[in-house]
């Protein structure tokens, strides 16, 4: 009976945010109904994306309460557990007010876990004093099929021990969100805190090894130049008088749409990424390659295959699984995280990767004096195109010099080619 009792126990789940990835997770719910999962609210303010939820939650036969804001939300006591999906620079707000709340919810939230290291470190802290709190970020690359398949090789030790990870994603340009707030670093963090924060999670996994240094090059060569957004007149009151500071009534897109990076590990692992943002014309979106030392494995996503060799078979031995869950339901880019948390023998992503995931390049791309933890130093004896830029965490102090911007984004310091490229040395975060 009391076994009976368990198995019906609904678990009530918020989401705040139910744009695209917000009504995702509602689907992904959808699948967990037989096992007392169930959406009760939302929180959006902006109005379409409410209407599509409240229409996708009729479809599941979900009554739930609808609010503009989280705290309405939260202060109603509706939800035990509290689906994070909003833009990533409301991320820090929202997290920092359900930890804070008097009342515990359960937390999952979107990638990027904030766009700051400063701001991920803040919300670890909050946590730790809320025991009673589980917080897990969505990084579910490591859930997809082929992934997982090529984790659990990894880990056999098949391969043996893991010398190079190499991770290619030549995919379709950014899609488009509410207002296409995610076509600004400031907004998103930039596109390799974004988008590449999964690979890095995955890099530091099949590593088993933190990051000690980074190397990138990349640019903005094909996608939104010619978008064309409404900027801000900045204000402020002197008196009794209205003052700006700057008209910019237009802005255009800055996030990178390609770029190669190259990651050393304190184990001596060392990780490449190759992203291209304008590759729609390829049969897989992600190839992840782990070679050991007696070994090769490599996954393809959404091919969902994983193949696995060894030194002394060659070619001739290279095995092809087949890497299908049939309890999480791929589809290309998007799984099922909240499906795949609750499966047994699986655990959700904590905080400590999803900080990892983002600390190689949190904000590199828009760096301003005295907002991000890092320290700056260049060495100016050589062209612009050899300047390195030395990122030591987790100062809180950015040294005034002339490179208070990163590489990326500077014309001062681009190649005859118009790329950029930095040169990071991590390390930690603790």
């Amino acid at each position: 009976m009391e076994a009976a009792a368990a198995a019906m126990a609904v678990v009530r789940y918020g989401i705040v945010g139910v744009g695209m990835m917000g009504r995702e997770h509602m689907i992904n719910l959808s699948h967990l109904r037989d096992e007392g999962a169930s959406v009760t609210c939302i929180a959006d303010p902006h109005l379409p994306s409410r209407q599509a939820a409240l229409d996708l939650a009729a479809s599941f036969g979900w009554t739930i309460q609808v609010f503009s804001g989280h705290r309405e939300l939260l202060d109603r006591d509706l939800c035990d557990v509290v689906v994070v999906s909003s833009p990533n620079m409301t991320h820090f707000g929202i997290l920092m007010d359900i930890i804070e709340h008097p009342r515990p919810h359960h937390v999952l939230v979107e990638k990027p876990l904030c766009t700051t290291v400063e701001d991920c470190k803040k919300v670890i802290e909050a946590a730790k004093r809320r025991p009673e709190i589980l917080v897990h970020v969505g990084l579910e690359y490591r859930y997809m099929p082929p992934v997982a398949k090529l984790i659990e090789v990894v880990k056999s030790g098949r391969i043996g021990e893991v010398k190079m990870v190499a991770i290619r994603e030549h995919r379709f340009p950014f899609l488009v969100k509410v207002n296409n707030w995610n076509r600004f670093n400031a907004n998103s963090g930039g596109t390799l805190v974004e988008k590449c924060c999964h690979f890095f999670d995955l890099m530091r996994l099949f590593a088993a090894s933190n990051p000690v240094c980074v190397m990138a090059s990349g640019s903005i060569d094909v996608n939104h130049k010619d978008e064309i957004y409404d900027g801000k007149i900045v204000l402020w009151t002197l008196g009794n008088l209205l003052c700006f500071s700057r008209i910019n009534l237009k802005q255009v897109p800055d996030i990178i749409d390609n770029a190669y990076v190259i990651i050393e590990f304190d184990n001596g692992t060392r990780g490449m990424l190759d992203l291209c943002m304008f590759a729609e014309g390829s049969k897989n979106e992600q190839e992840i390659s782990v070679v050991g030392d007696i070994g090769k494995g490599e996954a393809f996503v959404p091919e969902s295959i994983v193949r696995v060799g060894t030194r002394t078979g060659g070619r001739a031995g290279v095995q092809t699984l087949h890497a299908v869950d049939e309890r999480i339901n791929l589809r290309g880019g998007f799984t099922n995280p909240d499906l795949s948390i609750v499966l047994p023998g699986t655990t959700g992503c904590t905080m400590d990767p999803a900080i990892w995931s983002i600390l190689h390049f949190c904000q590199l791309f828009e760096l301003k004096e005295g907002t991000l933890p890092l320290l700056l130093t260049c060495m100016m004896g050589c062209s612009p195109s050899q300047w390195v830029l030395l990122a030591n965490f987790p100062s809180s102090k950015v040294v005034s010099s002339p490179l208070m911007r990163s590489c990326l984004g500077r014309p001062e310091l681009k190649n005859s080619n118009g790329s950029s490229a930095f040169h990071v040395h991590v390390q930690g975060y603790a």
